[in-house]
């Protein structure tokens, strides 16, 4: 039972601590986090029923579609269509992005003054069928609220994608810009 209550309070501080990183996280270790331990006890009950269960955070990450780096770089030598908005910040973006991204700088997107830099590029998103590629720093957090603000105005949830693990992770040094 202490054992239990040990790792309940290490994946809770973990799992709260993912939660304030924002973008700049890296997502790689937020889904293997699971309970597997089971208690009748009445604490760990109601313990339970405040906490957001692991299944339940996997299903609202599960809502956004992710290319990884690799499927990105394919599909820019492939020279299939996509849109890539990069939300960085600007000084990131000068020193880091893929060639032909527009920028946004608009992560971030939390204020209307953020949003408000989206809704610049809006009718070019709508105008278009080719899926658009969210990029931001680290790939969680600016890109999820993009996402859902960019669903709010209209543009369809099937065409909305996120660099896995953003920018910062980016191997493909050749398909940057110079």
């Amino acid at each position: 039972m202490k054992r239990f209550v040990s790792t309940f309070l290490a994946v809770t501080v973990l799992a709260s601590s993912l939660l304030f990183v924002g973008c700049s996280s890296n997502e790689e270790g937020s889904s293997s986090e699971s309970t597997s331990a089971e208690s009748n006890s009445a604490e760990d009950k109601a313990e339970e029923k405040t906490e957001e269960k692991p299944e339940e955070k996997e299903e609202a990450e599960a809502s956004y579609q992710y290319y990884t780096a690799d499927e990105t770089k394919a599909k820019i030598e492939n020279k299939e269509d996509m849109y890539i908005l990069d939300i960085q910040v600007e000084d990131e973006f000068n020193a880091h992005h893929i060639e032909g991204a527009v920028a946004t700088y608009a992560y971030p997107v939390k204020s209307d003054e953020d949003k408000a830099k989206l809704d610049a590029v809006l009718p070019e998103l709508e105008a278009g069928t080719e899926p658009i590629l969210v990029v931001c720093p680290g790939g969680a957090g600016g890109a999820t609220r993009t996402i859902d603000y960019l669903t709010e105005k209209g543009v369809a949830a099937d065409r909305l994608f996120i660099l896995e693990n953003g920018q910062s992770k980016w191997p493909h040094d050749e398909l940057l810009a110079k």
